[in-house]
């Protein structure tokens, strides 16, 4: 899968799965740029259906209700939803 890479600081694996047309992602993207995090991302919804079965399956285990954004920070923990003091906190760690 084609995930588009943003330069900034190293903070480990940071991976954005966020939805093309939800304003909370465009948001969430903006603040870790903010933040000058290096992190990737991708949009689920453009993906054809089978990849994004693929990705939802993933994302399931750490975010059970798939909702978007997701964050997920070294395949260890995530943060749901723009909640820039939980992405903060996450980004220490």
């Amino acid at each position: 899968m084609e995930y588009t890479h943003v330069e900034g600081k190293d903070q480990g694996k940071i991976v954005l799965y966020a939805l093309s047309t939800c304003v909370w992602c465009k948001k969430t993207k903006k603040f870790l740029e903010d933040q000058d995090v290096a992190y990737d991302y991708i949009y689920v919804d453009l993906l054809p259906e089978e990849k994004q079965e693929e990705l939802e399956e993933y994302i399931g285990k750490f975010n059970e209700s798939l909702s978007y954004p997701t964050i997920i920070f070294n395949d260890t923990h995530c943060v749901v939803g723009y909640k820039p003091g939980k992405i903060k906190g996450a980004l220490k760690k």
